[in-house]
């Protein structure tokens, strides 16, 4: 499938999940989305990761460490924002509440929702 129309697509993968908030466990679930990211890019589309605006925000309001009041105050609600800028969310990864809102957030909002890189149309 084909379209010539370019996506701006949000990447909503686990984060947190399933790491026990250890680093290295969330560095890679941040590696598997900026991946995907690059694979969207790759085939035409702008992809967008929730985490390249919330981190930075929440790194400057001085959050002290993963989920702690001031992370929880931007990290979801700053991906959340981001949707309603976004034409599209595909859901990667395994299991993600945070993932999941993601997905029922843009389909609430008339998103087009993937679930799956292969059904995402190369732009020509």
């Amino acid at each position: 499938m084909q379209t010539t129309k370019s996506l701006l697509i949000l990447v909503a993968g686990p984060y947190r999940s399933g790491t026990n908030d250890d680093p290295a466990l969330i560095a890679a679930n941040v590696k598997h989305m900026t991946d995907t990211a690059l694979q969207l890019y790759n085939i035409g589309h702008l992809p967008v990761l929730g985490e390249w605006f919330a981190l930075p925000l929440i790194e400057a309001a001085g959050s002290r460490q993963t989920g702690d009041p001031v992370f929880n105050k931007f990290f979801h609600p700053v991906a959340i924002k981001l949707i309603d800028h976004c034409d599209a969310v595909l859901r990667i990864g395994g299991p993600s509440t945070g993932a999941d809102e993601m997905v029922a957030v843009g389909m609430s909002r008339g998103k087009i929702i993937f679930r799956d890189f292969e059904e995402i149309p190369e732009v020509k």
